[in-house]
């Protein structure tokens, strides 16, 4: 797969659309968490450093389900960004309309505008081609480098590809520098650590890299479907029964290409799902009755542990257990520690694998740490992102 980038083109005097993931977390008027905001500065720098170029903005902020909610306003978004970008940013006063069209033409060398929340029309999620045509006539040259709406088919994410020539950002370059590899070459051996609490939400994600892995990991609620049909009694654990004979079909067909599959062989249990509960080590891959599994126990750990230190690359989607709570974030945390100091190449998707190396403070300590939950999922799963297949040579 191969992209065209911000650097094959000539962005002398253009006005650059650009679409970026500003959906960041928001606490009284405040970004907590301003992460996808600095990933974006190498583009937007470079963009920036080109003779004569000035930047429109697009980003969606939250739900607002079509309709224009101060609630949802880009205004606190505008505020760190202009602070971390280090100039003025203005915000116009709406998406479309005759007012914003004379803010964009206003728009001088090195000056940026952010629109206000694409998301304040339901054109936008209908990826109408009058509203993707009206967004497009604000650029020379469309770049997209928001990667978490990447598997959108939206106005601002593919829509308006139709109208301009259409480049990547260096964010999403490297989001597929480096989940490509993983589903047509990965180096070997590799192995996948796929968590989360249910098997619906990650068979895509298990079907496509039984494929090229040497060993998956299945951790967290899902594990415990996969344990029930081995046989194994899972006391009062996450069960999802719909699955049975997807989770056996699956495991078939991993022996059958020859891909070890780690299931948990130990737990850390609770008699209640709270974060209160005592944490209960079980030294079996059985589960009392009475018991529910909330993490992977020690000698699971051992095991994955073993399988990272020998691989050439490793992907990491979705906890091993309920990580939120302290008592049963271990599992979680010995993963990212062993992803962490791992030689192989390393690369994490998913909100919550993204949130525990967060947590545990190892995000410099890996290859590649993903800004898009859903996108890297799909992608994970073999599907095609609209938004980046816009982009592709």
């Amino acid at each position: 797969m191969k992209l065209r980038t911000v650097k094959d083109v000539d962005l002398t005097n253009k006005r650059v659309l650009i679409r970026l993931d500003f959906n960041v977390p928001l606490q009284d008027g405040v970004v907590t968490d301003d992460t996808r905001i600095r990933s974006t500065l190498p583009t937007l720098n470079y963009i920036l450093n080109q003779k004569g170029t000035s930047l429109v903005v697009m980003s969606h902020f939250g739900r607002p389900k079509g309709q224009k909610n101060p609630a949802f306003s880009m205004a606190p978004i505008a505020k760190r960004f202009e602070e971390i970008l280090g100039r003025p940013v203005k915000l116009a006063s709406d998406v479309i309309g005759e007012e914003v069209e004379r803010e964009v033409k206003a728009l001088k060398a090195g000056e940026v505008l952010l629109l206000e929340n694409v998301r304040f029309y339901k054109e936008e999620e209908g990826n109408d081609p009058e509203f993707s045509k009206t967004l497009a006539s604000y650029g020379d040259i469309y770049v997209n480098d928001a990667f978490g709406t990447a598997h959108r088919a939206h106005a601002s994410t593919e829509g308006v590809s139709h109208y301009l020539p259409a480049v990547a950002g260096f964010l999403i370059e490297k989001e597929v520098e480096f989940f490509a590899p993983l589903l047509e070459n990965p180096a070997k051996p590799f192995v996948a650590i796929i968590g989360g609490s249910k098997v619906s939400s990650k068979i895509g994600v298990l079907e496509s890299l039984v494929k090229t892995c040497d060993t998956i990991v299945i951790g967290g609620g899902m594990a415990y479907t996969f344990l029930k049909v081995k046989g194994h009694p899972i006391g009062k654990s996450l069960l999802e029964e719909d699955y049975f004979d997807v989770a056996k079909s699956f495991l078939a067909k991993a022996d059958e290409m020859g891909v070890k599959v780690i299931l948990p062989v130990d737990h850390l249990c609770a008699k209640k799902f709270s974060d209160e509960a005592e944490a209960l080590l079980i030294d079996s891959v059985d589960i009392p009755d009475e018991l529910i599994g909330m993490d992977i126990g020690p000698k699971t750990v051992a095991l994955i542990v073993d399988a990272v230190k020998k691989a050439a690359s490793v992907v990491w989607n979705g906890p091993m257990g309920v990580f939120e709570f302290d008592a049963f974030a271990k599992g979680t945390e010995a993963v990212a520690q062993a992803a962490a100091e791992s030689s192989a190449t390393t690369v994490v998707g998913g909100g919550d694998s993204v949130a525990a190396i967060n947590k545990f403070g190892l995000v410099d300590k890996i290859d590649h740490v993903s800004t898009g939950g859903g996108a890297s999922l799909e992608f994970l799963e073999g599907k095609q992102l609209p938004g980046i297949k816009a982009l592709e040579i």
